[in-house]
């Protein structure tokens, strides 16, 4: 199946956003690490590879919005609601767990991470099921 123009236009976004993270987060964490930087100048540092991972949330919503195909486009939103449910449903549970004091702290910083491996595992899921009733067809 052929990319939509939409397809082609999030990968040209996707890609270049993620190696900016990836290359804000090794600076970061190196200059922390040599510099030891306090205060406001740290807070900045700390702030800067979030910044990238908010450019990937607009990418994809630019995806959804320019994506024309209505069944690919009800396809991610199923996906990305599948996701939001896991990341809600677990934090609910480890928060509880914590105020209980049973486990100690999850840093939030996993919330987007564990959101985008639900919606992979969703979008597999979907996949996998797409496939298997084609054959049986």
């Amino acid at each position: 199946m052929a990319q939509s123009a939409a397809a082609r236009r999030y990968v040209k976004r996707f890609v270049p956003t993620m190696i900016a993270y990836c290359a804000i987060l090794a600076g970061v964490t190196w200059y922390i690490d040599a510099a030891r930087p306090a205060g406001a100048v740290l807070a900045g540092l700390s702030i800067l590879p979030a910044l990238p991972i908010i450019g990937v949330l607009i990418v994809m919503g630019l995806y959804l919005a320019e994506e024309t195909d209505e069944y690919v486009r009800q396809r991610l939103v199923t996906c990305m609601i599948f996701a939001m449910g896991v990341v809600l449903a677990l934090s609910t549970v480890l928060g509880f767990l914590q105020i209980h004091r049973v486990i100690g702290q999850v840093n939030v910083f996993w919330a987007f991470p564990g959101w985008c491996f639900a919606w992979g595992m969703a979008q597999t899921a979907l996949a996998v099921r797409d496939r298997m009733q084609g054959s049986a067809e």
